[in-house]
Parts: C-alpha cells; structure tokens; sequence
C-alpha cells in the first residue's frame, strides 16, 4: 500500500468496551483467535489506523516496520482495464491484500434481523465481506452508518456487509431492542445480535466501532476503528474488487436480503425523539425524527403544521418544501423555532409566522476535529442533540464530541461552553470537565441541568459563579464509569441509570427519561434523591400498568408531562399530580407520502 495509506491518520474516537478512553489507552491490534498481528501502538488523538489494513506484508510476517511497494491500480472501485483506445491493464498483478488467514465464523449469534435466515461465511464466498462490530447506543458507530450504506450503494454486487450487533448496555442484548434500532437509522443490511459476545471475542473486538475486512476467499484480511474511514476503506474494497474479479474469485450476483421495514405498516409518528411544549401559544412542538419533520399540533391535540417534506435534506424553504435529516431537540424564542438537525450536523431555524426552515449554522457535514468554535455558517457541528435557550444564549447538547456548545443569539459565533471532549464521567471547571454524549438538556434559570447518556449520569453546572459541573445523579470520577449503569433509585452517586436521553425541569423536580430502564425518573437538583416516576422498568405500551419502550424526550405544560415514547411511535400525557396516562392522540396526522 502507498505510505500515505500506510502512515494513514483519522479523526476518529473508538468508543472502548473496556471502560478506557480510547484517545489514550494502549491497545493491542488483535487478529483473530487472539493472536496478535501487531505490537502495541499508542491510541492518541488522531488515532492510527490499524496497519494491517494498510500494508501487502504477506501472511507469516507481521513487521510493521517494513514499506512494501503499492501494486498498481490506483483508482477506488474502478479497476482499470484494457480498453478500445489500447490503455494497458493496470488491474494487480499481485493481491494488494493477501489474507492473514481463515476469518473466524459468525456462528454464535443468537437472532439474526434483516434476513429471513442465518448468514454463513460460506454464503458470502466470492464477495468482499465487511463486518460492522457496534453497539446502537454509541455515536461513534451512528457516525460510521452512513459510510457504509456509501459502499453498499457503490459496491451492490461486489460487497457484503454483515452488522455484528455486541452491546454495551443490557438493555442492548434484547433483539427486539435492536431490531428497533435498525429500523430507526434505516439499516439496510443483515444485523446479527452476537448477545454473548461470541463473535466479537472470536475477532479479538476490543472497541465500538470496528470494521473488519474479509476477501472474496473467505481470509481475514484486517481491520480498522473509530469512525472517519470511509476514504480508506473505499480504496481497500475497490483494490480488493480489481484483483479478485481478474483472478475469477469475485462473486458478482446481486443479493437480496428481507429487511425488516419491509413488516412494518407506516404510522403518523416514526421514532419521535424529542418534545416541547409552548404554554404561550398552546403548542406541542415534536420532532417526528425518523419522518425528517416537525410536527406542530395544539395542545389538545389539533394538527396545526407539518414542517419538512418527509424527505431527508438540508433544503431551506417553505414548510412543504424544507427537509431535514432525523432532527432532534428544539428551542423556541418568540416566533422562531430552533431545530438540532442531528444528522445534517446543523442548527436550523423555523420562521413560524413566515413558515419557512432556514440554517443558522453548521456546514452539513460533520465536524472531524475537536474544534472550539467559530462564524455560524463556516464552522463543523458533530451531532447536535437537544438545545435549552437562556437568556438569548442556546446550549447545545453536542453529542459527537462529548460537549456542551453555546450561542448567543444575534451574534455570528458559535463555540464550545463545556467539556475536554474525553468520553467520561469527570466532574470540575466547565473546560476541563468530562462529558459522555449528552442527548438532553434543561435548566432552572440558576443552572444547566442535562443527561451524559453513555454515562448515564444528570449532570449541573451554575450559570454564575464558578461554572464547576458536578454530578448529581449517578457515578462520576471513578475508573469505568461510563459501565457503571443499571436501575437503581437513592441518592448522587448511588444511583444507577441505563442511557438516559430526556431531561426537563419543573417547580424544582428534573424529570428524566431513563431511556433503557423503560421508565421516567425524577430527580431532586439539590439532593441528588432519585425515584422511579414511571414505567415498569419492561419495554412495552400497555396503560395498566403503564409500559414505555425507550422514551427520549420530555416536555412540561401546566400539569402534564409529554413523553416521546420512542420506540412505541407514539406521544404520551401524564398528569403529573395523579399519574393518569393517555395517548396525545392528533387528528389528521399521517405518515409522509413515500411511507418513510
């Protein structure tokens, strides 16, 4: 491989089952059977990639300190051929990835998704296979989908790419669980629960996300991880497609797999992920995120106003022509509507007087690097989660980089508010202190209160005076504390929480969405004192007694608490002094036309 490819460096975050950060850690690159294909490297940020994946060593020697030559073809995808005008064959003489030998099986996974039966090594034989070892839980392998559907849509015949579904959290292990997660980022590959961690300790997986390149002949060939990939792995499939397709080994009959949105009848709300309520204008904002829309109703439940085709975009413009991109939290501010368009990795605004959806910042892609901030629309945003408005100022929980981000309204910048960007749970002095994908966000006016979901922890930082975060609810500065997780009521760092999303507070009582317990929770700000709310700690959608099924979002008007009950595609109501639970129920809603 060429040394730019070999000496190759990403901006990329490896999410470590370990419980060690893996932006310091010493890992060891581990090939299958647990014999290890090279020495210890260093995991800084950047983070190098595995050499394996980017070297021709063959098989029997493992030095990384040799710089074999780059066979020929150089072109990603395309292998270069004889053609009318004579050019002459730049196709590899020489496999440019020879294998280090025979792949472990899959054998061990206990329900396999996306496919009507179980998937053999054997049935790939041919195609170029690329295994996707993640957790749905974690941002970095979120980040790490869309590369992949790039290859498939690039790659239909030559590829095959199998996900290997090993959990953090228990929660995680529940194959319906999962199902609903590849229903909600639209997975459009085979999915195999490996709840035992049989595969994954087959292939020495060491961190969330992994990928693992296997030939056409059934050999591992190496592996890469962390997220921002995609321009290497590209490089390896296509030289891997060349070779193998002039040698005869390549498979090239498409495949068909039976996806499991094909069972699935279209409803009004997909996946909700957050709520706000506007007692002013008695309104229900909702973001319908895996319809890429808001949907506004009246708070007796009146539709009022779909804003997004349904489509998934960045397009700025009238509410039946904008689009966004599985949008998340919102923030309102007179007649403007503020919109975490998570995954355009943009901040949008909606004129509710003008019905029209704008970009306030971001440049729709995600951000790479760590950065500190900038102009609106020239700086990268990584995954922006849920948004609090202040004072003028919006807080941005942002996921990808483990941070707490600002802007105030009416200026021209935005830039980091809190968090180093480790992945951890640290209290200390806002710049200093450790976050874990924070994906909710509230405040009482003296403070920022909001939930570290991988650490599964409520967290609180004053918006005077020192501006030190604390934990209030959950485990912090403690070794693996981003595996300190369960279901357990009681007070500060007693108390166990699994993934929790939704925060909001009310008359001195956060109440948070326990997002893989099945339950609202609430939380005392000055005590840390914590107990269950609601929720039988069981995913389901019954109403006696009361069932949720991963809820994420919460929003507060007068009595009633508004719940996205997530995986049940549905809007809950509680009435916060009796407990009495309804559907919010909106008259006229559908689903977009293309039944998305």
């Amino acid at each position: 491989m060429r040394n730019e490819l070999r000496q190759a460096i990403v901006e990329s975050t490896p999410h470590a089952p370990d419980g060690r950060n893996p932006t310091t850690c010493e890992q060891s690159l581990i090939g299958p059977r647990g014999r290890a294909f090279w020495p210890h490297v260093r995991m800084s940020l950047p983070v190098v990639l595995l050499l394996a994946l980017a070297t021709s060593l063959p098989a029997q020697d493992a030095s990384p300190k040799k710089d074999p030559a780059r066979p020929a073809a150089e072109k990603s995808g395309t292998p270069a051929s004889s053609d009318s005008d004579g050019k002459a064959d730049q196709t590899p003489a020489k496999n440019p990835f020879p294998g280090l030998g025979p792949a472990p099986s899959l054998d061990g996974g206990t329900e396999w998704l996306n496919t009507e039966s179980e998937i053999n090594l054997r049935d790939l034989r041919g195609k170029v296979v690329l295994l996707d070892f993640w957790t749905y839980c974690c941002i970095n392998c979120m980040h790490v989908l869309p590369d992949l559907k790039y290859l498939e849509r690039k790659y239909p015949n030559e590829l095959a790419v199998i996900g290997v579904h090993a959990y953090k959290f228990e929660n995680e292990k529940e194959a319906e669980n999962i199902r609903q997660a590849v229903l909600r980022y639209e997975i459009e590959h085979p999915v195999v629960n490996d709840s035992e961690k049989t595969i994954a300790r087959k292939y020495a997986m060491r961190s969330w996300p992994t990928l693992v390149v296997l030939d056409p002949e059934g050999q591992y060939v190496g592996r890469v991880t962390g997220e921002g990939n995609r321009e290497l792995l590209d490089k390896v499939v296509g030289d891997m497609i060349a070779f193998h397709r002039k040698k005869g080994t390549l498979n090239e009959q498409p495949l068909s797999f039976k996806l499991e949105r094909q069972k699935v009848e279209p409803g009004p709300l997909k996946f909700p992920g957050k709520v706000l309520a506007d007692d002013a204008g008695g309104r229900l904002f909702i973001a319908d995120s895996s319809h890429n829309r808001i949907v506004v109703a009246s708070l007796d439940g009146q539709l009022q106003a779909i804003i997004g085709t349904g489509k998934i975009g960045r397009t700025d413009d009238a509410y039946d022509v904008a689009q966004f991109d599985h949008p998340q939290g919102m923030a309102l501010d007179g007649d403007t509507l503020y919109v975490a368009d998570t995954e355009n990795h943009l901040l949008r605004t909606v004129n509710l007087t003008e019905q029209t959806a704008g970009t306030l910042a971001g440049i729709g892609e995600q951000a790479r690097t760590r950065g500190t901030g900038g102009k609106l629309l020239e700086t990268a945003l990584n995954s922006p989660w849920a948004l609090s408005l202040h004072e003028g100022v919006i807080f941005i929980a942002m996921a990808g980089p483990h941070q707490l981000w600002s802007h105030r309204l009416g200026t021209d910048k935005i830039g980091l508010f809190a968090g180093n960007g480790r992945e951890n749970i640290a209290d200390g002095p806002r710049l200093s202190s450790e976050l874990a994908q924070p994906s909710g966000i509230t405040h009482d006016g003296e403070a920022l209160y909001w939930v570290d979901s991988e650490g599964s922890a409520v967290r609180r930082m004053p918006f005077t005076g020192d501006n030190v975060v604390t934990t209030i609810a959950g485990p912090h500065d403690v070794p693996n504390a981003l595996f300190e997780f369960g279901d357990v009521d009681g007070q500060g760092d007693k108390v166990r929480l699994q993934h929790p999303l939704g925060i909001v507070h009310h008359q001195g009582t956060l109440y948070v969405a326990d997002t893989y317990n099945h339950k609202i929770k609430t939380v005392d700000p000055a005590t840390g004192e914590t107990a269950t709310w609601l929720g039988t700690g069981e995913s389901g959608k019954g109403f006696d007694p009361v069932q949720l099924s991963e809820p994420a979002g919460l929003a507060i008007s007068g009595n009633r608490l508004f719940i996205a009950d997530t995986n049940n595609h549905r809007i809950l109501v509680a009435d916060l002094d009796t407990k009495a639970v309804n559907e919010f129920v909106i008259d006229g809603l559908k689903p977009p036309e293309d039944g998305r």
